[in-house]
């Protein structure tokens, strides 16, 4: 319209004088730059006068972080994810595609399910905004607002969920279903499959039960929809949600009031596989149901047990005086006994009716540790789509061998008591049923656990075609598509001698490298791949452009050559691929671009499928744009003498003065698995930050060696050396940092972290206490030897054999080293953390007296490892700002 087109203009004529105005400002910025920047400490830097800055009260930063919390709620809604697409069929409809996914409401805050409509075509001269629907009519997931069961919240502890509400979901695409759990309730839809697609919100249907207690982990039969799982009192259920037939399956927990006197479960992660392995189940349904002769099926779930009753015992005091509480769990300290593993099959026989017939549990023809010599952990378990064959990648306990075996149903046994009985069902088993290893890894670093495997149909008896992505090769993370020879094993069963892991090792008749290069394919926290078998294209995410972005790429699997990115440069994607490969959604943000979620389509001729373009078809979420009191980080890096180039950022004060020398503090993680600088927007995760720049601090981000995406290498500096590679490259930065920018004060520096970064700042303090003056360590680990197996015999190898290092790496034995001055280090620590035990922070506190160290402590009594508690997280900040004010800032004055 003509107004449309006036209201284009006079932007336009905005933008022309915006862009002159932002071509002076970079002149003014580049002359400043020069005025307070050298290319090396000339010794001027001493003349510059400190910058003081000015104290405020407890009262006023307190209203300042409340302000400034208020003022961000609007940039803190969590943007949708856990996407699925389904295809409508509905030829006459304007929409092609229906895509379910987890976003939080804007009424109550909480995670719930959404829908979308995708149209089959657009405007492309307009702006298309998708609607947000409410799949559930109104639904409150959690009636507590925040508060859940112990089960939940230390499920929720390990995953790192930090919103409330609907953590996951489950879906059956054929019958349209949606399955999740709720509080202790499991809940079911249907959405889709027969009954059609719906309009309007639906009302949740409840799974009903006998069990007395909380159901956890429910998922369904994906042979039969109308049954579901579930896990209840650490034991494996099944439920019909038509009949409400109810079966529990498995009876390894007794539910005896004593920790000591019930050390078994089933179809559970034990402690270390959710926490080091990001593995949060336990049991695996068989794709695929056996038909029986009267009409009935037979359905089989692969699940896990475990036997913890050589693994220690924590106890933990609730420090509340209501109370005198005290919480128990499992935790196996490196050195010490992980919990006993094997697995099991349970057999469930359902008539033509849909009624159980007989559960048949079973177990393995041979011990496990005999049949899967030196296996400690179980890191992914799974089906191959046709059910003959359930496969695992496991890792033995120094986790430097990896394993993907194929386990038969045939290999499971019934459980007898009579041991008679039992040796005829051993001899009943074919010598030719073992299980077979089709891929075998080794490194002497160590293997990093990740989610890509895709397992092709299997369209030969005697041979198996999979995509693995493996870092053992080059020493970078790239996709290799491997097929392996199924041959019968050269053990026999029947020779009565214990088989060697060699026994089972099948041939490589090929392996095909898929992408190489210096770079990484991503694979942890929800990054996949999606493989196209019709034309035989694999979408993957990873690192090739810049170890700094991440980005979609495409590459064929059949012809391997060309990698084709799908994303544009200059931000960083969070990205999932439609179920029919036609589209794919993108969570991507930028330093100074706050996070949007855009829907592409992906348009060209079909006989060149690697090329087709992505096109922008819908938005989901739109940037809100920064904050005015927002100035994003500077992005740097340097050359180290370590011969790496190392990435780092730094928030400048807002109201940088030339002649004055600014606090600076250093915030750290440092350690594996973990990266800080990337070209993600960082207003929101790091809004304390931007707080400290805005009252005048430096604030500086580095990745030390050890840091993720750049290599096994690289990462596998940290190899027996904790604590010490990272802080020196951290000191490098800050040095390189202060010989290009004269207006850091190297006199006022602090460090400050949470957990690995906890633990890295009083490592700072005790290994260069000339440069960090003060340290501010939120749940460190202070002595290795308190740490769980699975994390810390990984980068720091067994106990018994590395004594030294663990020493050296642990800082409770390094206090003598730490600085005698008061206010210089301030340790804080939820009591209830079950991840870093408190008796990490309490040992130090101890070894600090011994030797006559200051220190402060600021406990949290109701906070586990991360604090969720929104008054707490107000006090950590609030505690952080005042101590950096009264020990950092003034630090020079108070000298004088």
């Amino acid at each position: 319209s003509l107004k449309r087109l006036r209201a284009l203009q006079g932007f336009a004529a905005k933008c022309s004088v915006m862009a002159a105005a932002m071509e002076t400002e970079q002149l003014s910025l580049e002359i400043f730059e020069m005025a307070t920047s050298g290319t090396e400490d000339d010794g001027e830097t001493d003349k510059l006068e400190p910058h003081y800055i000015e104290r405020h009260s407890w009262s006023h930063l307190r209203k300042l972080i409340t302000d400034s919390r208020k003022f961000h709620s609007h940039m803190m809604v969590k943007g949708p994810h856990d996407f699925y697409f389904v295809k409508k069929n509905d030829p006459e409809g304007p929409h092609s595609d229906r895509v379910y996914y987890l976003a939080m409401s804007n009424e109550n805050r909480e995670n719930t399910l959404f829908y979308s409509e995708i149209p089959k075509s657009v405007n492309k001269n307009a702006f298309l905004m998708l609607s947000w629907n409410p799949l559930l009519d109104y639904f409150q997931a959690t009636p507590d607002y925040g508060i859940y069961c112990r089960e939940e919240e230390l499920l929720r502890e390990r995953k790192r969920i930090g919103t409330i509400g609907i953590a996951s979901y489950d879906f059956h695409k054929e019958s349209g279903m949606l399955l999740f759990q709720a509080s202790n309730i499991i809940y079911y839809v249907k959405d889709g499959g027969q009954s059609g697609f719906t309009k309007q919100p639906l009302n949740p249907l409840t799974i009903k039960t006998d069990c007395p207690k909380i159901r956890m982990d429910p998922k369904i039969c994906p042979a039969d929809p109308d049954w579901v799982s579930f896990i209840h009192c650490n034991d494996l259920w099944i439920c019909n949600i038509e009949t409400g037939e109810e079966k529990r399956l498995t009876f390894a927990h007794k539910d005896l009031p004593n920790l000591e006197d019930d050390p078994k479960s089933a179809g559970i992660a034990t402690f270390v596989l959710q926490e080091e392995f990001d593995r949060y189940t336990g049991y695996w349904w068989c794709p695929v149901a056996e038909r029986t002769p009267d009409g009935g099926k037979v359905f089989r779930i692969l699940y896990e047990e475990n036997d913890e009753s050589e693994v220690e015992i924590i106890h933990v005091m609730s420090p509340m005086l209501d109370t005198r509480r005290s919480d128990s769990y499992r935790y196996p300290r490196t050195g010490t006994p992980n919990p006993k593993i094997t697995f099991k099959m349970s057999e469930v026989t359902i008539n033509a009716d849909g009624r159980i017939v007989s559960v048949v549990d079973k177990e393995l023809v041979q011990p496990f540790e005999d049949l899967f010599q030196g296996t400690e952990y179980i890191a992914r378990v799974g089906w191959t789509r046709e059910g003959k064959y359930a496969w695992a990648i496991m890792l033995d306990r120094p986790q430097t061998r990896l394993q993907i075996v194929l386990i038969s149903p045939a290999l499971f046994i019934p459980v007898v008591d009579d041991a008679t009985e039992q040796q005829k069902l051993v001899e009943s088993v074919p010598d030719s049923v073992t299980p077979l290893i089709v891929l075998q890894e080794t490194t002497d670093i160590w293997i990093n656990i990740h989610d890509i495997l895709h397992i092709f149909p299997q369209t030969k008896e005697d041979e198996i075609q999979f995509i693995f992505a493996s870092e053992c090769k080059t020493g970078f993370r790239h996709l290799y598509r491997i097929t392996a020879a199924l041959e019968e094993s050269k053990y026999k069963r029947s020779s009565g001698r214990t088989p060697s892991p060699d026994d089972f090792k099948c041939r490589i008749k090929e392996e095909l490298p898929l992408t190489s290069g210096e770079w990484e394919v991503l694979g942890r926290h929800g990054s996949n791949i999606w493989v196209n078998e019709a034309s035989q294209l694999v979408y993957f995410q990873g690192t090739k452009d810049t170890p700094l972005e991440h980005h979609l790429y495409v590459v064929s699997c059949q012809t391997p050559g060309e990698v084709v990115r799908l994303t544009q440069l200059g931000y960083s994607h969070t990205c999932t691929v439609s179920q029919n490969f036609d589209m794919f959604v993108s969570k991507f943000s930028s330093q100074e671009e706050p996070h949007s979620v855009h829907v592409f389509r992906l348009t060209g001729p079909e006989e060149n499928p690697l090329h087709k373009q992505r096109e922008f078809w819908a938005t989901m979420l739109e940037s809100p744009g920064c904050p005015p009191d927002y100035i994003p980080p500077v992005m740097f890096s340097f050359d180290s003498t370590s011969g790496y180039t190392l990435h780092g950022m730094m928030f400048k004060p807002h109201d940088l003065q030339p002649g004055k020398k600014y606090a600076t503090l250093l915030y750290t993680y440092g350690g594996p698995q973990v990266q800080l600088v990337n070209n993600r927007f960082k207003g929101v995760k790091y809004l304390r930050l931007n707080t400290l720049a805005e009252l005048g601090y430096v604030v500086v981000v580095i990745d030390s060696r050890g840091s993720c995406h750049r290599g096994l290498k690289f990462e596998g500096a940290l190899k027996c050396s904790m604590g010490q590679v990272e802080v020196e490259d951290q000191a490098e930065g800050l040095q390189y940092l202060a010989a290009k920018y004269r207006f850091i004060d190297k006199d006022r520096i602090a460090i400050h972290g949470w957990s690995y970064g906890g633990y890295l700042s009083l490592m700072a303090l005790v290994r260069r206490p000339e440069i960090f003056k003060v340290a501010i360590a939120g749940a460190p680990v202070t002595l290795w030897m308190f740490y769980d197996t699975g994390y810390t015999e990984r980068y720091m190898g067994l106990p018994d054999q590395n004594e030294h290092d663990y020493d050296l790496g642990s800082v409770a034995m390094q206090v003598d080293h730490l600085p005698l001055e008061p206010n210089r280090l301030l340790l804080l620590h939820g009591f209830l953390d079950e991840n870093v035990h408190f008796a990490h922070t309490t040992l130090f506190l101890s070894f600090l007296v011994r030797a006559g160290k200051p220190y402060d402590l600021q406990m949290y009594p109701q906070e586990r490892h991360s604090i969720r508690v929104p008054e707490s997280a107000e006090h950590y900040e609030l505690y952080l700002l005042h101590y950096l004010q009264e020990n950092l800032a003034s630090r020079l004055a108070a000298m004088k």
